[in-house]
Formats: C-alpha cells, structure tokens, sequence
C-alpha cells in the first residue's frame, strides 16, 4: 500500500524535520516496514553532504565479527575520499552503520561515488548540495530519533513509509532514491511501474546504474536522465506519463522544486493543498493535518496532473 507525503515552503525555512515526521507518522498504517526523508537545507558553495551506509541493521545480529567489519569499511571510505580530493569537514555517526559526512570536493562527482561504492558493503544513500537522504527500518518517529531529524531546518521534502511487496525488507529496497550520481534529486513512489525492466534495461544502455531491484528507483533515474539533457522538471514529469506504464502517483524533488505525477488511471491517492506560503501533500489527508492544525480546504489531483512548486 505505502505512503508518500511531500511538502515545499515558499517564503523561506522551516522545521521540515520534525514537519515531515508528523507527516509520515500519521501515514504508519500505510506502511510499517521502513520510513525514508528526502529533505533540503541550505547548501553551501563548493560542500556536499554524503549520506552513506556500510551495512544492513539486520547484519548487526551476526555476531561480533560484523562490529570490526563495520569500523573496516568506515576506514576504507575515509581513505577513498581522502586519496580522491575529498575533504571531509565534519563526520556525524547516525547509527552504528549509517554516517553523515560535510564534504568539500570539486572533482568528477562520479568517479568519487563509484570508488566509494566498489568497497564491500558500503552505499551511498545520497551526495547533495542540499538533499539530505535517510531511511531505516521501524516507522517514522523511530527513523527521526534515531538521526536527529527532529530539528532540521529546510524548504522542502519528501518521505514514505514503506509496505514491501515485491522487495526485501532493508534499508537498500526502502524509500525514497537518490538518483545515482546526480546531484539533489530524490524521488518517492506509490505504485507498480509494469514496463520497469523495458525502461531499466533502456537506460542502463545509456550508461545509467541501478543500485536497486524496485522499480521506483527507475522514476529517480528517469528524471534525472530527462533533467540532464536539458528538459525542465515538467516536461519530464508529463513525458513520464506518456512513457511508463503502470499505475502511481509520484514525488520529485530538485535542489528548489517539488514535482508530482499522476498516472492515466489515478488509481493511487493524493490528497493537495496549497498556500501561498506552503504546499503539503499526502496519500492521505490526515498527513496533511498533522503539521496544519487550524481547518483547511485540500483537493484530490486528477488522472494525468502533473504540478511543480518553487521554493
């Protein structure tokens, strides 16, 4: 079933953290197996932030070994970045397993993220100017304790909560996906795309690369491609429309815009509303209500809208 929420402020900061964890706790009953944030903050010229993992939460059952293995692959990232240029200005331990690093690098920003990514057990969750990728296992507010999301000052983000239906039960199969190696682009989905292998299969032959086996993470590829070869964030939105089949409703979004697509059926729900000094948006109306507590007006999208907002 999952559920996706997003929301963009137009007039400046706020606190996105602790807004989008409202929001996706609300939605907990749409989906208990994990929750992901795409959230922006604000960037800072020339310094990426690295979000990135060297193992599953389920591995720490293993037994002791995995701890020194952990510490190993840690070691290994620190010195690929180092060797690459990359200057690491502050490390942040989230979890045993998960770290956020402040970067300064102005090299091939692939180059460094396949070197980091050919270490054994390490992904990386997202690299942005702004965007700041988590996800885990256990619902929202679990999520945001754990990675101290609650006072995170942003303008916009996106987030779900995850019901597995046709992929494990791990941080790599949970929502949202960067799309790798691009910079600031995350996406959120609820649906099934029936063309995925077609369209994945078409893009890897375009040198694109997946790090997943859920098709969601192929909306985050798409868009990135489109975006890369100069369409705008709409016209890759409806493009997707005329393009991949299936039925979803998705969240997009860019360093400032937040994107949303609906497919021909309009099969999944989305509930909208709109200020003029914020935009919230949910499967569910409930999220909506959990970060605006005085009586509002929402609307439900038609089949085939597509909308993009502006921070």
């Amino acid at each position: 079933m999952c559920g996706i929420a997003g929301l963009i402020h137009r007039k400046g900061t706020s606190n996105v953290g602790q807004e989008m964890t409202n929001m996706l706790q609300s939605l907990k009953h749409r989906g208990p197996d994990s929750t992901g944030y795409a959230i922006y903050g604000e960037p800072k010229k020339g310094e990426y932030i690295l979000r990135f993992k060297v193992a599953e939460q389920e591995e720490l059952d293993t037994g002791s070994k995995i701890h020194d293995e952990i510490k190993a692959r840690r070691a290994a990232v620190d010195e690929v970045l180092k060797d690459n240029g990359a200057k690491v200005v502050k490390k942040d331990e989230a979890t045993e397993y998960s770290f956020r690093y402040q970067v300064e690098f102005d090299g091939d920003l692939k180059k460094l993220a396949d070197r980091v990514e050919e270490i054994e057990g390490a992904e990386i969750l997202s690299i942005g100017n702004s965007l700041e990728l988590i996800k885990d296992l256990g619902d929202a507010a679990v999520v945001s304790e754990a990675y101290g999301l609650h006072n995170f000052q942003g303008t916009h983000g996106i987030g779900h909560t995850r019901m597995a239906t046709e992929s494990d039960v791990d941080i790599r199969s949970a929502h949202p996906y960067w799309a790798y190696p691009y910079n600031d682009i995350a996406v959120v989905h609820n649906g099934q795309l029936t063309n995925y292998w077609l369209m994945r299969r078409q893009l890897e032959r375009e040198g694109q690369r997946f790090v997943s086996s859920c098709d969601s993470e192929l909306l985050a590829v798409y868009t990135a491609t489109n975006l890369e070869k100069g369409m705008t964030l709409e016209e890759s939105l409806k493009r997707s429309i005329e393009e991949i089949d299936g039925v979803f409703t998705y969240l997009v979004t860019t360093t400032d815009q937040l994107g949303m697509a609906k497919d021909t059926m309009a099969a999944k729900p989305m509930v909208l509303y709109e200020s003029d000094d914020m935009v919230a948006l949910a499967s569910e109306e409930v999220a909506i209500r959990a970060i605006i507590p005085h009586e509002i007006d929402t609307y439900d999208p038609y089949d085939e809208e597509v909308r993009v907002w502006q921070a």
